[in-house]
């Protein structure tokens, strides 16, 4: 069978033309039947088994397997099984089918992802009841350290969750390889119904940190995430002034990441002091707001307090740190701002920065 005739099979295996692919097939008797058992397409590698599975045609999964007699167990190129692709797509039938045939419930695609956490990037919670009902181990972890429940979390499905904790209460007391919890992984993509679970029913202390120092209140504020942030102050003590492992704290965090409703929360519901210095080079979040370009967060640092004329360790102002940048706009604002520290050495340092770029333009005219 030619290259062009084995591309239609897949056409019609994607879009789901039963008929169709059984004519083609058929008609070309064994040495077809033969060239699709054998047949992997494309970078992918995948086989006619895994686009049925992908996309959710029963009726051609069974045909493959039971008259072409492919193999339910074979992989792709990422070692992805056709159980993997129905799981990752939420199709129950075909993801009890596969495994009433014999497929590995716990089978390992490349960096070691089965198809429970697959299933768990999806928010389909009969798919995962059919693997765990089949044995599902949901205490694997994959190359990062993840199990399925982290991945639950991220997702954010309280009622994948609050399954998960039935069916494995101790799920929960896992970390990844950089020691991140599965309450940092919801507090960062803002899940609070499951942070809410979480802090009720796992024992997760305060501010526990990952291998950077990183706690979920610092991974809910810097991403937005105020009312997660505010939730885990009421029901988990967190410190809103703890500080990673360069000494940053969460006020300039939130000035790198520009959450200008977050840093509001810090200074002005809890009286963070905006002009806090991190440890080691003694940044503000002032600087850190000029190095990354936010002109509205310097605004609304200014209106909260900051102080304009700061100085980090080597003496470096604001309008140094865009310079470094190269942040025009954050240096045109500063210098109308009245941070004109032309005369000293950080200005000096500051006009360095800017010679070989555009950002001159903006001292010069000043």
């Amino acid at each position: 069978m030619d290259e062009d005739s084995l591309k239609v099979l897949v056409k019609l295996t994607q879009d789901g033309h039963f008929s169709h692919l059984l004519k083609h097939i058929t008609s070309g008797g064994s040495s077809t039947f033969q060239a699709v058992r054998s047949k992997h397409f494309g970078r992918s590698g995948d086989t006619l088994l895994h686009y049925a599975a992908r996309h959710g045609h029963l009726d051609i999964l069974e045909f493959l397997i039971k008259e072409v007699c492919m193999d339910v167990e074979v992989y792709n190129n990422d070692y992805k099984r056709p159980l993997h692709e129905a799981a990752s797509m939420s199709h129950i039938a075909c993801v009890g089918y596969l495994l009433q045939e014999g497929a590995k419930v716990d089978s390992l695609k490349k960096a070691d992802w089965t198809p429970l956490m697959m299933a768990c990037t999806r928010r389909n919670l009969d798919v995962i009841q059919e693997l765990i009902n089949h044995s599902a181990d949901p205490l694997l972890r994959n190359k990062d350290g993840w199990n399925a429940f982290h991945i639950a979390c991220r997702e954010g499905d309280p009622l994948v969750v609050r399954y998960l904790l039935i069916v494995s209460p101790d799920v929960w007391r896992t970390e990844s390889k950089t020691c991140r919890t599965p309450l940092h992984t919801a507090a960062m993509h803002g899940c609070e119904e499951v942070v809410q679970i979480l802090l009720e029913r796992c024992g997760y202390i305060p501010d526990a940190k990952d291998s950077c120092g990183v706690t979920p209140f610092m991974d809910a504020v810097r991403n937005g995430h105020v009312s997660v942030a505010r939730l885990l102050m009421e029901k988990h003590q967190a410190s809103p002034t703890a500080a990673d492992v360069l000494g940053v704290q969460p006020v300039h965090q939130v000035a790198v990441t520009g959450q200008e409703e977050a840093l509001q929360f810090l200074v002005r519901e809890l009286n963070v002091d905006v002009n806090q210095r991190a440890t080691g080079m003694q940044l503000t979040a002032l600087h850190y707001a000029a190095k990354e370009g936010h002109v509205s967060t310097i605004k609304m640092l200014l209106h909260l307090g900051a102080d304009l004329h700061v100085r980090d360790k080597k003496e470096r102002t604001a309008l140094h740190m865009a310079s470094i940048g190269q942040h025009a706009d954050v240096a045109r604002t500063l210098l109308q701002l009245g941070l004109d520290d032309s005369q000293d050495a950080s200005g000096v340092m500051a006009r360095q920065h800017a010679k070989k770029s555009d950002i001159m333009q903006v001292f010069e005219c000043n």
